[in-house]
C-alpha cells in the first residue's frame, strides 16, 4: 500500500471520529446560517429548541450521509495532496533542496487536492446539508398565515427524510444539476484547506526544525486547531453562502456568488454573513484538531502493521 492511500485512509478514518464527536455543532451552525433573521438566538436556546421539538435525535439529523461524506472528502482530499506533495519532494530532491514544502508549493498541493474534493463531493454534502437543515416540510402545516418556522420559534416535528429519499427529493425537484448547487462558492472555499494546511505545513515544519524531531499526534492537535481557527474566520461569508444555496429552491439557485452575498447584506445586514459562527468556529477548530490528532496516530498505527507484516513476510521466505 503506498504512503498516498495510507495517508487517505488514515485522514477517512480522522475525519470520521472528529465528526462523530463534534456533530451537534455542525447541526446548530448550519441551521444558523440557513433560518431567517428572526432565528438569531443564543447557542444554549437553539440548543433547547431543536431538542424540544425534535429530541435529541434531531442534533444529529443527517449524521449517516455526513459520515458518508467526511470519509470520502478526506479521502479524496488527502489522497491528492500527498500525491501532490510527493511530486514538490521528488522535484526538491532533484534539485538539491529541502524536503520540506515551502508556503507556495504547500498552497498550490492544497489547490489541487481541495478542487478535486470539491467536485467529487459536492453532491454528498447538499444531501447533507439539506437534512440537517430539515428542508423538508414539516408534518403538520402551519395555520393559515403564519410565518416561516425558525429556531427561536417552536414548530411541529419535521419529516425526516432518509439519505436515499433525500436524494429522490432533489431528483424531482432539480435534477442532476441540484446536486451541484453551491459549488462555485465551495469552489472559491478550496482557500478554507488551503490556508488551513498551508499554516499547519509551516507551524509544522518550524516546531520540527526547533525540536530536531517529528510532530506527535499532541502537537498535531494543536496545529490543526490553530490553522482551522484562521481559515474558518477569514472564509465563513462564503461558507454560509454556500449552505444558502445548498437548501434554496430552484429559481434560487440561479446567481453568482456576489449577488447571494449582496442579497443577504441587503435583507439581514452584515451579521447575516455571520449567522452560526460561534458554534461553527468552536466546531470547526475542535474537528480540525480532533482530525489532525486522529488522522497522525492512525497513520503511524497502521504504518507500524505495514512494517510488522512486511517483516513477518521476509521471514516466511527465508
Amino acid at each position: 500500500m503506498s504512503d498516498n492511500v495510507l495517508h487517505a485512509v488514515a485522514g477517512a478514518g480522522g475525519g470520521v471520529l472528529s465528526m462523530i464527536l463534534t456533530y451537534p455543532l455542525i447541526t446548530l451552525s448550519t441551521r444558523s446560517q440557513v433560518e431567517s433573521k428572526r432565528a438569531q438566538t443564543t447557542f444554549l436556546d437553539a440548543t433547547r429548541h431543536i431538542i424540544q421539538r425534535e429530541g435529541f435525535g434531531g442534533l444529529y439529523a443527517g449524521l449517516d450521509s455526513a459520515v458518508f461524506g467526511i470519509s470520502v472528502t478526506n479521502f479524496v482530499y488527502y489522497y491528492w495532496y500527498e500525491w501532490s506533495r510527493a511530486a514538490f519532494e521528488t522535484a526538491a530532491i532533484k534539485a538539491g533542496r529541502s524536503r520540506k514544502l515551502s508556503t507556495i508549493e504547500s498552497m498550490i498541493a492544497g489547490a489541487v487536492a481541495g478542487s478535486a474534493t470539491v467536485l467529487c463531493t459536492n453532491p454528498i454534502w447538499v444531501v447533507n446539508t439539506r437534512m440537517t437543515a430539515r428542508k423538508r416540510s414539516p408534518s403538520v402545516s402551519s395555520p393559515t398565515g403564519a410565518g416561516k418556522p425558525t429556531l427561536a420559534e417552536p414548530q411541529d416535528k419535521p419529516v425526516a427524510l432518509s439519505t436515499i429519499g433525500e436524494i429522490r427529493a432533489l431528483l424531482k425537484e432539480g435534477g442532476i444539476g441540484a446536486f451541484f448547487a453551491g459549488v462555485m462558492p465551495a469552489l472559491v472555499l478550496v482557500i478554507n484547506p488551503i490556508l488551513q494546511y498551508t499554516i499547519f505545513e509551516q507551524l509544522k515544519n518550524l516546531l520540527e526544525r526547533r525540536r530536531k524531531r517529528n510532530v506527535t499526534p499532541s502537537d498535531a492537535f494543536v496545529l490543526g486547531a490553530i490553522g482551522k481557527l484562521v481559515a474558518t474566520g477569514l472564509t465563513y461569508p462564503y461558507i454560509t453562502v454556500k449552505s444558502r444555496m445548498h437548501v434554496a429552491g430552484k429559481d434560487d439557485r440561479n446567481g453568482s456568488v456576489f449577488e447571494a452575498l449582496r442579497r443577504i447584506v441587503r435583507e439581514e445586514g452584515w451579521k447575516g454573513l455571520y449567522g452560526g459562527i460561534g458554534p461553527k468556529l468552536v466546531q470547526s477548530v475542535i474537528t480540525a484538531a480532533f482530525l489532525f490528532a486522529f488522522k497522525d496516530a492512525l497513520f503511524n498505527v497502521a504504518q507500524a502493521m505495514l512494517k510488522n507484516k512486511r517483516a513477518q513476510a521476509k521471514l516466511l521466505k527465508k
